[in-house]
């Protein structure tokens, strides 16, 4: 009886462990211009797209924080282009905020994807069971 229960105890274990890292879904939330803030969301993409190769990853920037993804002009770029060869990371920039910013969509660097509102975007992914983080230093 022990032995049996001890193995269904495992089984269980290993189920909730395998379904828990298919469900790897987070949306980062970038505002900021600041290239603190720019570095650490890299930073924090990088490594769970590293510590977990199935995670769904999305960084979404809407207000200044679209700035992080002008071509030429971005800090972080090198490390943007390397986290795109990754399929499962994302970066998608507010319509709204590269209007409000004066950014054309031509400025940006290539792979950017372009939603119509960021905030909903952020909300879409949370009904969706995203986690979310609100990227700052």
């Amino acid at each position: 009886m022990k032995r049996t229960l001890f193995i269904f105890c495992l089984l269980i274990f290993f189920l909730t462990s395998s379904s828990a890292q298919k469900d790897y879904k987070v949306v980062f939330d970038l505002t900021s211009k600041d290239t603190l803030d720019h570095k650490a969301v890299l930073r924090w993409t990088g490594e769970v797209a590293k510590a977990s190769e199935d995670a769904q990853l999305e960084v979404v920037m809407y207000g200044q924080g679209v700035h992080m993804m002008v071509n030429g002009k971005s800090v972080v770029q090198d490390a943007i282009a390397k986290l795109m060869t990754n399929k499962n990371v994302s970066f998608k920039v507010c319509a709204v905020a590269l209007k409000a910013q004066g950014i054309d969509e031509s400025q940006l660097i290539p792979g950017t994807l372009i939603v119509a509102d960021g905030i909903y975007e952020i909300i879409s992914k949370q009904k969706e069971g995203w986690g979310y983080i609100k990227a700052v230093h």
